[in-house]
Parts: structure tokens; sequence; C-alpha cells
């Protein structure tokens, strides 16, 4: 099966609340430092610098808009080659 990796860069991060609000089953604002970071179902790595998540490919189209719609290019989705 097709997976895809989701990184935000929380040192990018404003905090604005796009990303969560476009894709809300993947992403939230941390209650560590306010910022961007993937929901604890995907994640699995979060630090102060990055949120890391596993998604799979029914959430690709969710996480791409989330990245479009985020103001400072904090989001990346990737394919993970199988």
């Amino acid at each position: 099966m097709v997976k895809y990796r989701v990184v935000v860069n929380r040192d990018v991060c404003i905090s604005c609340g796009a990303a969560p609000v476009t894709c809300p089953e993947l992403f939230e604002l941390g209650n560590d430092n306010g910022k961007n970071r993937v929901t604890e179902k995907y994640s699995v790595e979060t630090d102060e610098h990055l949120s890391i998540g596993i998604i799979p490919p029914e959430l690709y189209e969710c996480a791409m808009n989330a990245a479009g719609v985020c103001p400072v290019s904090a989001i990346s989705v990737l394919k993970l080659e199988e």
C-alpha cells in the first residue's frame, strides 16, 4: 500500500490555524508550543522543530489542501517508496 510522509516545519509555522481547519483529522495546533503538528493518530515523531507523520492514501488530498493553504509553506507531503 502506498503511504505518504507529512512533515510540518514548526520553526517556520506561524500558528495561524489554516491547516487544522482545512484538514482537522491530520493537523492540530500543539499544546506544547501552539505550532501546527500532525495528530497523534498519524504522528511518528514530534519535537519543537518538526512534526512528522505517515498517512494512508485516503488522506493525501486533505494533506495537500492543508499544505496549499499554509501561508508560510511549512508543510510538505512526500510519497514513500515501497
